[in-house]
């Protein structure tokens, strides 16, 4: 058996077993993984730290940076979240708002006004504010 963190498009993240990597290869060809937050069916893997055993004879070290450090662990979402979303930019309050209204599960980011972000939560459109600025825009 083999265990892989997984991530939807609305970076869900969520364990799964398998028999083996082609078993996971072949559920996801045939569309059978699901997230079982919101049911979405565009799932792949999660980055992942590799679980490598301490020697018998040593002093068994922490598992990862990311474990310890906060901003080790910001980054990895941030690069998780972006992988799977679309960065559209001073655009975000229509897409959202389109995506929304068509039924869609595609995850965007972008900027908003305080105005725009208002209207879409009183409209009903589900939307998070990012711990984090998009590297889009931070390299612009």
């Amino acid at each position: 058996m083999i265990v892989f963190d997984l991530v939807c498009s609305s970076a869900h993240r969520f364990e799964a077993w398998f028999g083996s990597s082609a078993d996971y290869e072949d559920q996801r060809q045939r569309g059978l993984l699901a997230c079982p937050v919101c049911n979405s069916a565009e799932v792949g893997k999660a980055v992942m730290a590799p679980a490598v055993p301490a020697k018998s004879n040593q002093k068994a070290e922490k598992a990862s940076l990311a474990n310890d450090d906060p901003m080790a662990r910001l980054l990895m979402l941030q690069r998780a979240f972006e992988a799977n979303s679309d960065y559209v930019g001073d655009r975000f309050a229509e897409e959202a708002r389109a995506i929304h209204r068509n039924g869609e599960t595609r995850s965007v980011h972008g900027e908003a006004s305080a105005e725009e972000v208002k209207a879409l939560h009183d409209e009903g459109v589900p939307l998070l504010p990012l711990p984090f600025r998009p590297r889009a825009r931070s390299d612009a």
